[in-house]
């Protein structure tokens, strides 16, 4: 029977949100983590009884011992002693270990990417044991028990065997044989042992047989005590047989996909067993079962009550509860997924949200699934999916080897450890030498004549699910000749075992990871996280030691020093960073740099690799020796700036405080020589006064300073701004006790009178005056930030007004400081005056001082730079010292229009600073933008905008002057209405032109829509143009929207201007009379030329520059002819061509022989304009005009001979191209038109026998008058069905029709519409053709089809192709166009082809 969901149950597949779990089950983190990571070593310790290791081996005898010994590396379990370690040496991994991994060299040439082994060294150890594996063997030797064919682990291994043996082993240090059960005899009738389970207490063992036969085993005496033939379907192997928690309970599932429930009873000594079917084949095969076992510390745990078995069908899986009743939980598809691939299950307890639950893995393919299954308080189960693992690559087999970490064995044997929770991979070791069983021939059921379905029989070609079985934190792997277990290492074996490869940059950082607490699969930690710690760092101690001396003792002997600092730079570095991490400087600056200085590139090296600790402030605690040694090392190395950077995060007093300072001056370190006073001695003075000495004498000399005195008074200069401000120099902060002290104390040194070694004849307040000399700007900026801070106590103010009255006194009575530095000094006084809690005194007779100075100087030089410096002083607060008009007043006489404009602002008075605009020579330009924003911006009264109005339109021709196009601009949007007014009023006629032509001329931009002038101004403007620039008159009539024809036409007539007369008559409509303008004009030209070549014949070239003149005056004529022909009769088209032929001619018929020098142009120039007269004029009307004539009708017809012969060639071109094209398309229609005819009588062939849109078969529904429809692409239709889908269209009472397929697969292309022919009953009825010429919907389809059938190179193409080989340049027929290299010939088409013979009928 197949067990049926129960109503109230979580439905199939349903994820259900997750519920607490009842609190006696609530672990914290670390139980947790000690639980659940070091579960499986305790329960070993416990179940074992292993002894402790009373010596352990020391670090230096593991690294001193060599790679090919014989014995493993480190200790392993006691009852795996007799085993062969297999590890990365003999077994491949995902990452080889490279035997020169400790020459950083090799490294650095091979750069790759961290793969796992390096992040996480070896995580798994894989062993043979040897006693099992040789005992095997033996069996099948000396007793025929034939090969192994399953394995089953707990305290005991029961292996299998193919003769039906079943050999179990002890797990002790020996591996002996303990029993050997059944008989080969037996094993001849239930053939080979399919399936081994052992229960809970390694009491009972369960066998099942190939040929469906089940046996249960006593392990302790080694009795049979049940022998079961008929639990299940005969003629089916047994493929799994497990015991639940619940010892008289097991589960079996056979060959037939069907799963049974073994219940074992025991009543009067009777041993029984009742057999009850869970699942039937028949409704889809069982491969895979595994029912939930917890261990003893979870068997209370309340999902166990529920006996829960997960079973894996070939389409899903499920999970079924046994007890207490037999109910489904949950079922779930695969999906898709390859039908070769092993269907797999595996359950473990995890801890998630801080409560532990049992957790499904299920996966087939190249997916597992993860499903956490938890009980809600109400006893109903819930299932939720948790983050899926996607791989690359088949899998065949999953075992949980503790709550974090799984093995997955993928199809081509290779195993990968996976962490659960971050899905990383952590090690990859190939085992295919492991030779491991496969089970196919039991899926197949080979045993029992091979009655399995084909789906099951392909599963089990990859099944292995007897050779794998998992105890304890270990999996035993069943090979065919031998047993291999794997275990996880201890966090120490993994550490040693990269240590034995000397890959310690490796094994530190795989031991700092275990000391963060971020390594995966971690093994024999215990204990809380501190304890962890200790034991970690003080492992990491002995590497990092033992690193140090690895590093001196690998380093080339010999060799460039360049070889031995890149060694060093590759080792110490590592040494630092892990010394800081763990946070033992003792270590690092005791033993480590002992050892270091050793060597004196490595002690360089070392001192080196402390830099960047310094500089971040990261290593605090250097001792003495090392800082001493650390500048001394950067002064050898003249690396001087990085010594002073790391003096000045070093705490130097422990160091020689005078020796440094000298280091430091000598080697002009002046941040650091600063530092060491101000920490070392508290010292903020001297520094200044060091300083001063060197800036000081070349400023009071007068002498420019070098870069070096520069910098040094840069310096100065930020020092004394943060001693004032309180920070330290030149980083950090001063100590807040300090700070008042530090500021009076650098307040006091800065107004000294006199310095402490001055001569006699110093100026007083030398250091005030030294600064103001160096940087007036920059010092005055100091003293403003400081007086920002200043609280307002008395003293604070006294020193204020103190430093004010003597920079007063320094700057105003001495005549060698620059306009600009005063001006700084009073915009500075200025801004402090103008503060709201100002208590500065400032006698303003000293600013009526500055503004004289300033204004009034004895040199006209620096006009700008003390323009500025003014304009600076009243913005800065500065206006309040001054009388306004007399500051206008001596603004204005010292040309300061700035000043001006800032102080009529302050008076609103915008107009008057229309006139500071302008009088500016540097700003004259930017008053159009000043008038215009004042004019049409809000926030200016209308008094305030007249004013303004009015003062730029007295001025308006000083506007002009400047720039007539943006004067222009500015009238047409803000004085519209006064333009007349402003052209009458402008003298000069030449500013008048400019005027007009930026005012009216579009290509100007200004808008045309806000002039409104009347005929007469354009036309003032037009005779001004034709006046000034005649050139340009045609081009601006072009444009010019609004002009009178007439009057215009006077005006150019009047300046003898033809070209624009012409133009504009023409415009007018009076054709005759713009050619009349332009033939006299033309006939004037060659009037001169012959009259030239009369008075001039000597002169060959004089007549040049007159023959371009006249081409172009005739091309102008020809393109006037030639525009207006179209729309005259033969008439007036005579009475223009023929006088031009006429006016060409003449000159000829005067010259009367062909040895004048024009001659030939003149003729070409005749045979231009009878080409271009040929298509508008009859030729037999030119010919007879020209033999008419009285020179050439005397029978003289050699001179005309060329222009005849001309004619008749182009006539006899013209007539051959339309013959032929006429051919063409004669040709063309008739092949077209037989295509369609045969097309049309064609028989037609349906591809299918229904309808395509409904697909019933076209004889449905005969009784109505539903007609068929079968188009020439073979597709058919009922007409009922094709209307539904629009498919036709009544053109004239006719019904058209176009196919439903065809169309819909071309839409968004051009439709192919196939023709179609309607079929009532068995006959055909040809459609009828349209009268009309436009082509219905059914002819477009059909021309489409024929056009796509037979498509080729046009005629046209063809003839033009041909026409290229006659050219001038004779290239052959299949030559590239040397002129367009882009496009090929068209024979040279592969899809060329000639139509020699009829087209065939175009067939589907």
């Amino acid at each position: 029977m197949e067990a049926v969901p129960e109503p109230g149950v979580c439905p199939a597949g349903a994820e259900a949100e997750p519920c607490p779990e009842p609190p006696a089950h609530r672990l914290s983190a670390a139980e947790l983590d000690r639980e659940l990571d070091s579960r499986s070593e305790l329960i070993d310790d416990k179940e074992f009884d292993i002894p402790q290791v009373d010596t352990p081996p020391t670090l230096e005898s593991i690294l001193n011992e060599t790679d090919d010994e014989e014995e493993s590396f480190v200790l392993e379990d006691p009852f795996l002693l007799n085993v062969d370690n297999t590890d990365t040496h003999s077994y491949d991994t995902s990452s080889v270990a490279s035997s020169d991994s400790g020459d950083r060299t090799h490294l650095r040439r091979k750069k790759k990417l961290p793969d796992s082994l390096s992040l996480h060294g070896s995580v798994i150890r894989l062993s043979l044991l040897k006693g099992i594996s040789a005992q095997i063997v033996s069996a099948a030797d000396k007793v025929d028990a034939g090969l192994p064919t399953a394995i089953a682990a707990s305290n005991l291994i029961a292996v299998g065997t193919s003769h039906g043996l079943a050999l179990i082993f002890g797990k002790d240090q020996n591996q002996a044989l303990r029993l050997c059960l059944g008989s080969t005899a037996v094993g001849a009738q239930y053939g080979a042992i399919s399936a081994l389970s052992i229960n809970n207490d390694c009491s009972r063992l369960l066998c099942g047989f190939a040929k469906g036969q089940i046996t249960m085993w006593d392990l302790a005496s080694g009795k049979l005590l049940r022998s079961i033939t008929d639990a299940h379907p005969p003629g089916t192997a047994i493929l799994h047989i497990k015991f639940t928690d619940d010892p008289t309970l097991a589960i079996c599932n056979d060959s037939g996909g069907s799963v049974f429930e073994l219940s074992f009873k025991r009543v009067m000594g009777v041993r029984t067993c009742e057999s009850r079917c869970l699942f039937s084949g028949s409704k889809g095969e069982v491969c895979c079962i595994e029912p939930l076992h917890a261990k003893v510390e979870l068997r209370d745990h309340p999902i166990t009550q529920y006996s829960l078995l997960a079973m894996a069908s070939l389409t899903k899986i499920l999970v079924i509860g046994l007890k207490p009743s037999l109910k489904v939980w949950m079922t779930f598809p695969y999906g898709r997924m390859d039908p070769a691939s092993v269907p797999l299950l595996a359950w473990h307890f995890v801890a998630v949200q801080n409560s532990v639950n049992p957790m499904l893995a299920f996966c087939r393919g190249d997916v597992v699934h993860f499903l956490l299954v938890k009980r809600d308080d109400s006893g109903a189960i819930h299932v939720t999916k948790q983050r899926q693992l996607h791989l690359q690559y088949d899998l065949i087999n999953f075992t949980w080897i503790n709550s974090r970490t799984a093995v997955l064995l993928d199809s081509v044997e290779k195993l990968h450890v996976i962490d659960r929770q971050t899905q990383e991979e952590l090690e990859t070791i190939e085992i295919s030498e492991v030779q491991l069983v496969y089970n196919s021939s039991h899926f197949k059921s080979l045993a029992t004549g091979g009655n399995v379905s084909e789906a099951l029989a392909l599963v089990g070609e990859k099944a292995c699910y007897q050779s794998i079985s998992s105890c304890g934190g270990q999996i035993f792997y069943l090979g065919t000749k031998s047993v291999h277990v794997m275990t996880l290492r201890n966090w120490r074996e993994r550490v040693d075992h990269l240590l034995k490869q000397e890959r310690l940059t490796d094994a530190l950082a795989l031991a700092w990871s275990f000391y963060e607490g971020k390594a995966k699969a971690v093994v024999g930690l215990s204990g809380d996280t501190s304890k962890r710690k200790a034991v970690i760092a003080d492992r990491m101690v002995e590497i990092l030691l033992h690193y140090a001396d690895r590093s001196l003792k690998k380093c080339p002997d010999q060799g460039k020093i360049q070889v031995m600092e890149q060694h060093f730079q590759d080792m110490v570095p590592v040494i630092v960073d892990y010394c800081l991490l763990l946070q033992r400087m003792d270590l690092l600056f005791n033993q480590i740099y002992d050892k270091m200085s050793e060597n004196s590139v490595a002690k360089g090296i070392f001192l080196e690799c402390l830099e960047p600790y310094i500089l971040s402030d990261k290593l605090m605690g250097i001792t003495a020796q090392v800082m001493k040694d650390l500048l001394l090392h950067f002064q050898d190395k003249n690396r001087l700036e990085n010594l002073e950077a790391c003096i000045v995060h070093m705490d130097i007093t422990s160091l020689d405080i005078q020796q440094v300072v000298l280091l430091c001056w000598e080697n002009h370190l002046y941040d650091a020589m600063i530092y060491v006073y101000n920490s070392g001695m508290n010292d903020f003075i001297s520094p200044m006064e060091k300083l001063f000495k060197v800036i000081a004498p070349p400023l009071n000399a007068g002498k420019s300073l070098t870069d070096e005195q520069v910098i040094m008074g840069n310096k100065l200069l930020v020092y004394i701004s943060c001693c004032l401000a309180g920070r330290a120099y030149p980083l950090g902060d001063i100590a807040e006790d300090l700070v008042p002290l530090v500021k009076n104390q650098v307040f006091e040194f800065l107004i000294r009178l006199h310095s402490t070694e001055g001569s006699v004849d110093e100026e007083v307040y030398p250091y005030v005056r030294t600064l103001l000399h160096f940087d007036t700007r920059e010092f005055l900026n100091v003293l403003a930030l400081t007086f920002e801070d200043f609280k307002n106590d008395k003293q604070a103010v006294e020193y204020q007004q103190r430093i004010v009255d003597i920079l007063l006194k320094v700057m105003v009575e001495n005549s060698d400081f620059t306009p600009s530095q005063v001006g700084c000094l009073f915009t500075f006084l200025a801004r402090q005056l103008a503060k709201p809690n100002n208590t500065l005194f400032v006698n303003r007779t000293l600013f009526d001082q500055v503004l004289e100075f300033l204004c009034s100087p004895d040199d006209d030089s620096r006009h700008s730079e003390r323009q500025q410096v003014l304009l600076e002083l009243l913005q800065a607060g500065g206006i309040v010292q001054f009388e306004e008009s007399r500051l206008i007043q001596m603004a204005e006489k010292a040309e300061f229009y700035q000043i001006c404009e800032f102080m009529y602002e302050r008076e609103l008075r915008y107009d008057k600073i229309i006139g500071c605009y302008l009088r500016d020579p540097v700003r004259k330009v930017e008053v159009f933008n000043y008038i215009h924003n004042i004019l049409s911006m809000p926030g200016y009264s209308a008094e305030e905008k007249q004013l303004v109005w009015q003062k730029a339109l007295e001025h308006i021709e000083e506007l002009l002057l400047l720039s007539p196009c943006k004067a222009a601009d500015l009238v047409a949007i803000h004085f519209g209405e006064q333009i007349q007014s402003i052209l009458t009023n402008l003298q000069d006629q030449f500013l008048l032109f400019q005027f007009l032509r930026s005012l009216l001329d579009p290509r100007e931009g200004i808008n045309q829509d806000l002039i409104h002038l009347p005929p007469c101004i354009t036309e003032q403007f037009i005779e001004l143009l034709c006046q000034y620039s005649p050139d340009q008159v045609l081009e601006t009539l072009k444009v010019l929207e609004y002009c009178r024809l007439e009057e215009t036409i006077q005006i150019t007539q009047k300046h003898q201007l033809h070209e624009a007369s012409s133009y504009l008559l023409e415009k007018k409509g009076d054709i005759h009379g713009a050619f009349l303008v332009m033939l006299e004009r033309l006939q004037s030209k060659l009037l001169m030329l012959t009259q030239d070549d009369a008075s001039k014949s000597y002169q060959g070239s004089a007549e040049l520059p007159l023959l371009e003149d006249i081409e172009d005056t005739l091309m102008k004529t020809i393109a006037l002819c030639q525009r207006n022909s179209h729309n005259l009769d033969q008439q007036q088209r005579e009475a223009l061509w023929f006088p031009l032929l006429e006016a060409m001619m003449s000159p000829q018929k005067l010259s009367g022989s062909s040895q004048c020098p024009y001659s030939e142009t003149l003729k070409s120039l005749t045979m231009q304009v009878l080409n271009n007269m040929a298509a508008f004029i009859a030729l037999p009307s030119i010919l007879q005009r020209i033999l008419q004539d009285p020179v050439y009708g005397k029978g003289k017809l050699g001179e005309i001979q060329g222009l005849v012969l001309g004619m008749l060639d182009t006539f006899n071109y013209e007539q051959t191209l339309l013959e032929t094209t006429t051919n063409l398309l004669n040709h063309d229609l008739h092949w077209s038109l037989c295509n369609l005819r045969a097309s049309v009588t064609r028989g037609l062939t349906p591809k299918q026998d229904y309808c395509c849109i409904c697909l019933q078969q076209y004889k449905r529904r005969q009784e109505t008058a539903d007609e068929i429809i079968v188009f020439s692409c073979g597709h058919l239709y009922h007409s009922l069905c094709l209307l539904s889908k629009e498919c036709g269209t009544v053109t004239k009472g006719l019904m058209r029709w176009m196919c439903y397929k065809c169309n819909s697969s071309n839409k968004g292309e051009k439709l192919s519409e196939n023709f179609s022919e309607l079929k009532k009953g068995s006959g055909a009825s040809l459609a009828q053709t349209s009268s009309e010429s436009l082509l219905d919907p059914q002819q477009i389809q059909a021309f489409d089809q024929l056009c796509r059938l037979n498509r080729g190179a046009s005629r046209l193409a063809l003839l033009t192709e041909l026409s290229r080989g006659h050219s001038g340049e004779k290239h052959g027929l299949l030559s590239v166009s040397q002129g367009d290299l882009a496009t090929s010939s068209v024979f040279q088409n592969e899809n060329f082809q000639l139509h020699l013979a009829p087209p065939p009928l175009s067939e589907d």
